[in-house]
């Protein structure tokens, strides 16, 4: 875990951005296409988590931009070539664009000033979306990820970010996988070699200390 300093220091509000990765309604919520995921979403903590970040990040002005993964009803422009997609296919609830389940789910709340950005292909919430421009144009730098799954979609997240230059920060209590077990080995063995790995409380006492907005 980083100091107490250390955190600080990365953690200015006009240079931060907090992502919320696929924090939506079909993934996490109680209808969800992957129940598992969801009861360890919840069950976990991690998704009041995300919401207290969220919460404040709006406080602080901190910019806030939500990942959502969905698909067409017809199909058209999802990917096909790995198992996951097409298991997603038969699922009895699917991610379809405009539906309940791309909604971002409670206990989050969306604010007027948030980012939402869909894609409807790939694995990553920042290669071939608008994400790391939008980021760029609002001049951040450091990007908390937060949300499901440690599986997949936040290394992806996490590894898409370092990649493009920016500073990825990771609370650990705030992402959630299945088994349990993984997530934790994930973080310990894999994020924290790339990434800023800390707590929401951690995150939450640095900017409960800044007011200002962007």
């Amino acid at each position: 875990m980083p100091s107490y300093e250390q955190l600080g220091e990365l953690l200015d509000p006009t240079g931060t951005a907090l992502l919320t990765v696929e924090c939506q309604q079909g993934v996490v919520g109680p209808d969800s296409a992957l129940p598992e995921l969801a009861r360890a979403a919840r069950s976990s903590g991690a998704l009041r988590n995300v919401a207290r970040l969220v919460a404040a990040a709006h406080r602080s002005g901190v910019q806030v931009i939500h990942a959502i993964a969905e698909r067409r009803p017809d199909g058209r422009g999802a990917g096909r070539n790995a198992r996951l997609f097409r298991a997603a296919e038969r699922l009895p609830v699917r991610q379809l664009a405009g539906s309940t389940a791309v909604r971002v789910a409670p206990p989050i709340e969306v604010a007027e000033e948030d980012l939402v950005v869909r894609r409807l292909h790939g694995l990553s919430p920042l290669h071939g979306t608008e994400v790391d421009a939008l980021l760029r144009n609002l001049g951040c730098r450091v990007l908390i990820v937060t949300g499901v799954s440690a599986n997949v979609a936040v290394p992806n997240a996490v590894f898409d970010a370092v990649n493009l230059g920016y500073t990825a920060v990771v609370p650990a209590d705030a992402i959630a996988g299945v088994p349990a077990d993984y997530t934790a080995a994930v973080l310990r063995h894999t994020l924290a070699l790339v990434a800023t790995v800390t707590t929401t409380d951690g995150i939450l006492d640095h900017l409960g200390r800044t007011r200002g907005a962007r």
